[in-house]
């Protein structure tokens, strides 16, 4: 079957609806537990620098290597010239990238939880209803993970039963959730109160421990990344684009009216409400318009929400069943995956796609939806840094070879530049990402499981 191809709307929305979603709805409480608002200022203005020559980094190779339209496992593969190797690299790159969106999708779905609460309190009840040892299971968590299992497979009948279709809503959502945020950043102007917002000197943590700004930084590092996690969601879906050129301005264009998004809300929730109220808020949005507009601000943007985050998990569960399947067709996973239904849909690539990301949505169990989201968030952050450490990799070769540049015009200087900036930027968060040695251990960990696995799961190929 023939599918339609995308243009710029639906990838930018694409680009948009991955980074603005549960990201921006839990993210200034996770902040507001780390940094002051002057310590999650720099590190938004750091991480964006960062993320910007990321970006760049993929626009230029969508540009430069047009047929290599499957991101990051495509430029691992291509960085070596013997096929064995290269064959290893893309399929650990296309492992460890798939990996991460089963966390990743997770912690959307698992915010999403959150903001339902607003209309159903017994999602957070307390009440023990099974108990053994010193586990006890409550009444609040076990509905929250059956509410996060059934949207995931929800979503999952909606993108086997038609992929375009689930593009198409997407974009309705993130057309819905852009005027959305600019209604709460209007409205919040009203509420905001500079006393809220501590100095960068004397911020405490929630254990009462004093973090010098510098820490602050730091730690803020990985959330604030963790907001541009899906900048690369056009380049990962380039094989249904109908340009690459299309491709990289959807990836830049997304990127900056994120960034807009990003800072505005983060730093009028942080000034809109007290620091320990927003440290322990679930749903931090509406807790702030709340208090702006009263109970109707409360529903109001929690059904922004609620539709934000479906359709930011349809861009996710998407993103992710795409990886194996482009993958599998140029042979870096088992042919197994690259088997599409008469829809079009990656049936095979979906349902184990979300089998996997099931395992995580059980961290709703153990601890606060909060709790669960960072846990999610903090491995899957990790996990992407490596792909998007070796695409920079990959355009440094390009850049020193000067392969591509006697057909195509541009400035190596300045590619080399915006490299360099990609690369310092990815292997610093990668060491701040050590401050949480279990987490770390986890997110890296998961490229290690791949390469484990390699042998079993392509038993064709051999190192």
């Amino acid at each position: 079957m023939i599918q339609k191809k995308w243009g710029l709307f639906i990838l930018t929305a694409f680009v948009i609806g991955n980074m603005v979603g549960g990201g921006i709805f839990m993210l200034p409480a996770n902040l507001a537990q780390v940094s002051s608002a002057l310590g999650a200022t720099l590190a938004w203005g750091i991480t964006g620098i960062g993320v910007l020559m990321i970006a760049l980094v993929f626009g230029n190779l969508a540009i430069r290597k047009p047929d290599l339209k499957a991101g990051p496992q495509s430029y691992a593969q291509a960085i070596f010239s013997s096929p064995n190797k290269g064959r290893v690299a893309g399929y650990s790159m296309a492992w460890g990238y798939w990996a991460a969106n089963w966390a990743a999708t997770a912690s959307v779905i698992i915010a999403f939880a959150g903001y339902l609460s607003t209309f159903f309190p017994v999602l957070q009840s307390t009440k023990v209803i099974y108990s053994i040892d010193s586990f006890s299971l409550e009444l609040g968590k076990t509905l929250t993970f059956a509410v996060c299992s059934l949207a995931l497979w929800g979503i999952h009948t909606i993108t086997v039963s038609s992929y375009n279709g689930a593009g198409k809503i997407n974009f309705i959502a993130t057309l819905t959730k852009v005027l959305g945020f600019a209604f709460f950043i209007f409205i919040t102007l009203f509420i905001f109160d500079s006393s809220n917002l501590s100095s960068g000197g004397g911020f405490q943590d929630s254990e009462g421990k004093v973090l010098s700004l510098g820490s602050q930084i730091n730690s803020a590092a990985i959330s604030t990344l963790w907001a541009f996690i899906g900048v690369e969601a056009a380049v990962m879906l380039s094989n249904r684009a109908k340009s690459q050129r299309d491709v990289k301005k959807a990836t830049i264009l997304g990127l900056l009216i994120a960034v807009a998004i990003y800072i505005g809300i983060t730093l009028l929730t942080m000034g809109a409400l007290p620091q320990d109220a927003l440290r322990e808020s679930s749903r931090p949005l509406v807790d702030a318009l709340s208090g702006a507009i009263g109970n109707e601000g409360v529903y109001l943007m929690a059904a922004l929400a609620i539709i934000s985050l479906l359709g930011s998990t349809i861009g996710w569960v998407m993103v992710s069943s795409e990886v194996p399947y482009q993958a599998a067709k140029v042979d870096l996973f088992p042919a197994f995956f690259a088997k599409t239904n008469k829809k079009g849909s990656p049936v095979r690539s979906l349902t184990v796609t979300n089998l996997l990301t099931q395992l995580f949505l059980f961290a709703t169990i153990s601890g606060t939806i909060t709790e669960a989201y960072r846990f999610a968030m903090v491995v899957a952050t990790l996990a992407y840094l490596i792909p998007y450490l070796v695409s920079a990799i990959y355009q440094l070769k390009l850049v020193i070879t000067g392969e591509t540049y006697d057909i195509i015009k541009g400035s190596r200087v300045r590619d080399g530049v915006i490299t360099a900036f990609a690369l310092v930027y990815s292997i610093w968060v990668i060491i701040t990402g050590t401050a949480n040695m279990f987490t770390f251990m986890l997110g890296i960990g998961l490229f290690v499981v791949g390469l484990l696995l390699y042998p079993f799961v392509m038993k064709k190929r051999t190192f």
